[in-house]
Formats: structure tokens, C-alpha cells, sequence
């Protein structure tokens, strides 16, 4: 695939580090903003703007499969968008900073919706961010959650801390409730594909796969100290701080933020409805403590400064408070700020990046989520309609990797080795990311097996 990127920015380098080995990646800025990292890349650069039609035909976007802009001005994003689908009706994706523009520009193309210039994906990162949040603080300890077929399947991610009563065990040992796998787990920053002989030792980070109901139970079990989440604080009154007070106040968690300029306060006291907004600067100890910040189950720093993020949850954590998760602008931050005690750091741009993946997918195949930085993918796979009838213990996949679910219908399956796949069914698979498009491949040929 061809793709053309716009914006020499971090985001458009995690996209050509993420695409360039696989797809033919030329990216679009000017020569300033052409940085070491991507001139270690195996890509194409084109100097100029590509809003001007005549820096697009340099380009080649008349042969281009996939047309991206991330700079850091939305407008442009927005007419270097339209001027490539004007063009060469490329497939479009826009990264948007702004609600109202995903507002506008997001419209279902149907009969009542015509129009020959459209954008075919808008990307805002911080509601990504605001979502993946969310999942994540309504899991009491999760590390993280990602929801499937509907809601009916989830991926849970926990740590496991020492004192625990699996420490020591094998897999086969646990008696980990029906229907929940153990689809992957972490040991010194290393994803791996474990199986029932593995033995798990403190501080791995273990990823289960399971219906919802039975995930709650194996939570309950093995992993909550409390029974839910009660209380969140929340540093920073941006738009992933107000849009998180929201949905926490639809499901009456009670919420605090605190945010350092007078006249954002006023706004967010007038838009939010339940939500206690305190005027005042997250990285004042003083502050915090009288608060009583460190009574909060959660909290969650997202300001738009990584050093203030690290150091109000730090602080937060000295006073107490069960978890904190923290938003990270600069990707290779993360691993840094979990090594140093925050419980969760996440980025909006790596929300972003799965987005884009989604999008480069065959229809019969897409990325439902990632993990671990990207290490694990979480893989959903049609099986075609010709295909015939195997077990699962009757498959030799190329890669270690588990089917974790089997969507037949309505319904949802989570599988043993003598459970049958059937033509129709849709199965969500995890592997490691270095391995998914061999197991992509090889359920291409399967199904093509008549």
C-alpha cells in the first residue's frame, strides 16, 4: 500500500516507524521539520504543503492508497484532505485538536448525505484518550481494559503484586474461573505468548480475554482489594479533564478536578453538573493535602506538560491515593514514568496510532486494540463462508498466539482446544505484534481451503 503522510510531527513518525516496512510511506512537510528520527526511516520525502495541489501530484497521490495528515494546524489537515480526495479519491484520514471540527466534518456519506468532497475518517486523540481512560479507572486496578463484540467480551490487563496467592503457580494451577484465558503477560518489559506450564512471579503483567461476567468474577478473585471505584481527582481542566468529568458523572463516581486558570474554572463550574472544581495548581502539596487528594481512588493527571503530569501523581501517590494514571505527550516517556511509581501512563497518540492501523486493514481482518506499547495486538479475523469446520486443537498456527473469542451470531465463545470453528464465525485472536501478519496470512489461506 502506498500511503502519504503529512506532518513531520511525532505523530506522523510513529506512523512512518509503524508502516514504513510493510507499505510504500512518503511523507509530506517542510524541510525544517525533517527530523534524525525520520531520516533513519526507509521513506520518501516530499519538501512543501500539502494543501498545494501541485506538492500532492509530486507526491503521487493520483497512485496513493491512504492519505494522512497529522501537522499540528487542523485547518490544514482539514484542506490538504480535501484537496487529495478532490484529486485522486484517496481514502482520507484527518487529525483533528478541535470537537467542533469532528463534529462537522464526521458525517455518514449515505442518500441523504451526499457530497463528492468528504473526509472519510476523522481523528481526535484527545477523546481517544478520554475514552481509554475511562475503561480503565471503571476496572478497579486495571491496567487495562478494552471491551468486544458488543460489550458481551473484554480484555482485561493486571499486575501482580507480591503477597499474591498466584505467585509461584503455573497457569494450570490457578483455577481462574470459566470462560477467561490468559491470552498474553509481561515480565521485564517483555510481551510473551504464555501457556499452562508458565509460572507467574510478581510483578508480571497479566492480559486475560473472557466474557464480561466471568472477567468480573476473576477481577473479585484474584485481583480488587475494594469493589469499585468511588472517588476520582482529576488534574488538569482541559478537554480530556471536562470530558472525563462527564462520563464519570453519568455513572455517579464522585469527581474533582482541579485546574490552575480562574476563567477555565468558571467554564468547567457552569458545564459540569455534579463535579466539585477547584481553582488552584496540581503540583501544590499544600494544596493537595487539604483537598485530600490522597482519599481518591484514582487519580489522573492530564495536563498538557509531562513534568507536571509526573509530578503532581507522585505527589498524589505520597499522599496516599490507590492509583494514578498520568497523560504523556512524548511517547518515550511512558516506560520512565511507570519505572518511577506512576500506576498508568498512557498516550493519546498511541489511541491514535491503533485508529490509523484499523484503517489499513483488509475488511476480513482489523486491529481491534493494542497492548503494551504496541507489543500486543488484539486481532479480529471473519471466517469466510466456505470455510471447513476444524477444532481448534486441529490448527497449527505458524505463531504462538490464542484465539480468545469466538463471535457465532449473537453469541460469544470462549474457547477450549476441542471447540469447533465454523464457517461464519468471527474469531479475536491475540498475538504479538511482530507476528500478526503471519497469523493474518495464515487464516487468509484457511479460509480459503474449500
Amino acid at each position: 500500500m502506498k500511503i502519504l503522510i503529512y506532518g513531520a510531527t511525532e505523530i506522523g513518525c510513529l506512523l512512518a516507524t509503524e508502516f514504513f516496512e510493510d507499505h510504500d510511506v512518503t511523507v509530506i512537510d517542510k524541510e525544517e521539520n525533517k527530523t534524525e528520527e525520520f531520516k533513519k526511516l526507509d521513506i520518501g520525502f516530499v519538501q512543501g504543503n500539502a494543501s498545494d495541489p501541485n506538492v500532492l501530484k509530486q507526491a503521487d497521490i493520483r497512485n496513493s492508497d491512504l492519505f494522512i495528515a497529522c501537522t499540528n494546524i487542523d485547518e490544514a489537515n482539514i484542506v490538504a484532505c480535501l484537496n487529495a480526495k478532490k484529486m485522486s479519491g484517496v481514502r482520507t484520514l484527518a487529525f483533528v485538536s478541535k470537537e467542533e471540527y469532528r463534529n462537522t466534518l464526521n458525517v455518514e456519506q449515505d442518500d441523504m448525505n451526499l457530497c463528492e468532497l468528504f473526509i472519510d475518517e476523522i481523528i481526535w486523540p484527545e477523546e481517544l484518550l478520554t475514552q481509554e481512560i475511562f475503561r480503565i479507572v471503571t476496572v478497579a486496578e486495571a491496567l487495562d481494559v478494552e471491551f468486544f463484540a458488543n460489550g458481551r467480551a473484554r480484555l482485561l490487563e493486571y499486575k501482580l503484586k507480591e503477597g499474591r496467592t498466584l505467585v509461584g503457580k503455573k497457569i494450570r494451577e490457578c483455577n481462574f474461573p470459566k470462560n477467561t484465558l490468559v491470552v498474553g503477560m509481561t515480565r521485564n518489559g517483555e510481551l510473551s505468548i504464555p501457556n499452562g506450564d508458565t509460572e507467574l512471579l510478581a510483578d508480571d503483567k497479566l492480559i486475560f480475554m473472557g466474557t464480561s461476567h466471568s472477567l468480573d468474577i476473576l477481577a473479585g478473585t484474584f485481583f480488587h482489594d475494594r469493589e469499585s471505584v468511588k472517588s476520582v481527582t482529576i488534574i488538569g481542566g482541559g478537554n480530556v479533564g471536562m470530558m472525563l468529568a462527564q462520563t464519570l458523572e453519568a455513572v455517579k463516581i464522585k469527581t474533582k478536578i482541579i485546574e490552575k486558570n480562574y476563567a477555565r474554572c468558571e467554564f468547567l463550574s457552569q458545564t459540569l453538573q455534579n463535579t466539585l472544581v477547584i481553582n488552584g495548581d496540581g503540583t501544590d502539596l499544600k494544596l493537595l493535602d487539604q483537598e485530600e487528594i490522597g482519599a481518591s481512588d484514582v487519580t489522573i493527571s492530564v495536563t498538557n506538560n509531562d513534568e507536571r503530569n509526573l509530578l503532581t501523581s507522585l505527589l498524589a501517590k505520597q499522599l496516599g491515593t490507590k492509583r494514578t494514571i498520568t497523560r504523556v505527550s512524548k511517547v518515550l516517556n511512558i516506560p520512565l514514568f511507570e519505572k518511577v511509581g506512576v500506576d498508568i501512563a498512557i498516550s493519546a497518540k498511541n489511541s491514535a496510532l491503533n485508529e490509523v492501523k484499523n484503517a489499513l486493514e483488509d475488511s476480513n481482518v482489523g486491529i481491534l486494540a493494542t497492548v503494551e506499547q504496541g507489543q500486543g495486538e488484539v486481532l479480529e479475523i471473519d471466517i469466510g463462508i466456505e470455510f471447513h469446520s476444524k477444532k481448534i486443537m486441529e490448527i497449527s498456527l505458524p505463531k504462538p498466539a490464542i484465539i480468545g473469542v469466538v463471535q457465532r451470531g449473537n453469541g460469544v465463545i470462549i474457547p477450549k482446544g476441542d471447540t469447533e470453528i465454523y464457517s461464519g464465525d468471527t474469531l479475536i485472536i491475540f498475538a504479538k505484534a511482530e507476528d500478526a501478519p503471519e497469523i493474518k496470512e495464515f487464516f487468509n489461506r484457511l479460509k480459503n481451503e474449500i
